[in-house]
């Protein structure tokens, strides 16, 4: 009987796997499918090079969406990542038990904050806060940035945590043996050791801040120019998908699909810079 139970597990969970496998699959073929003929047409170098985007006139080029997008990226793992490191190493090995108790249901809470409350808190908060404190109008790269650190940082702490709770007491005792410090012990061997884990957080948090569309439309300015300035509106690719493909039709529609494909391989050229980067430095 236990035989069976393990058999029948076995083949749920080979088909749970192959589910997941034919779903990734299915949306790449779409995606291409439905995309690539589109920036074909308009031209792939003009498609991904050209900084201009007029619909109405059918001139597509993305060049400022994919600045943007980055851009925004960079900042939120500026202000998101030393932020939820220095989060999860107090969590997990500075706090004190009740703190503790306090703390990590807080930073799930912000996890299940929908992408629309956030939006709306950047819009009535931090935009006005811009405003009064740089001037113009508020909506900016800047603001986006920001917003973006705060909602990736739940994913970091998380992540972050559980690796470093991951490090075999061993090597925090072996540190204090050699008569380090508990902060030097924490920094110079825990966090090392847990290098791998906190760099799967930070791959998580931009797969978050790189797919975000409906916090950074609110308020990002979503303007379709080359991004010149920290106070200057952008849009992101997300956002122009988002903003335009209720309406769109024949070759603008290809072209959204067409810059949902650069957005998918813009992330996975994320993931592939940041695996070789944890290759080399396990090597």
């Amino acid at each position: 009987m236990s035989r069976i139970k393990e058999m029948a597990a076995r083949v749920i969970f080979a088909l749970a796997a192959c589910i997941s496998i034919l779903a990734v699959v299915l949306i790449c073929l779409f995606l291409f499918a439905n995309g690539l003929p589109g920036m074909m047409e308009i031209g792939v170098w003009d498609f991904l090079t050209g900084t201009r985007w007029k619909p109405g006139n059918d001139i597509y080029g993305i060049l400022p969406m994919i600045l943007g997008s980055a851009y925004v990226t960079a900042g939120a793992l500026l202000i998101g990542v030393p932020a939820g490191l220095l989060c999860a190493l107090y969590l997990s090995r500075f706090a004190s038990p009740r703190t503790q108790r306090l703390l990590r249901p807080a930073v799930s809470l912000l996890a299940g904050i929908p992408s629309v409350v956030y939006g709306f808190f950047g819009l009535v908060v931090i935009v006005p806060l811009i405003r009064q404190l740089f001037g113009g109008t508020g909506s900016s790269l800047l603001a986006a940035s920001v917003l973006l650190g705060i909602m990736i940082l739940p994913t970091i702490i998380t992540v972050s945590e559980s690796a470093l709770n991951a490090v075999p007491d061993s090597y925090y005792d072996g540190a204090l043996a050699l008569g380090a410090t508990h902060e030097r012990a924490v920094f110079s061997v825990l966090l090392p050791a847990a290098k791998s884990g906190v760099t799967a957080g930070v791959i998580l948090g931009v797969g978050r801040a790189v797919g975000e569309a409906m916090a950074v439309m609110m308020v990002a300015g979503n303007r379709a120019v080359m991004p010149h300035s920290l106070l200057a509106g952008v849009r992101t690719l997300t956002s122009n998908i988002v903003m335009e493909m209720g309406y769109a039709a024949d070759l603008h529609r290809e072209a959204l699909i067409a810059t949902a494909v650069v957005l998918f391989v813009f992330i996975l050229i994320i993931n592939l810079l940041f695996s070789l980067l944890k290759g080399r430095s396990k090597a």
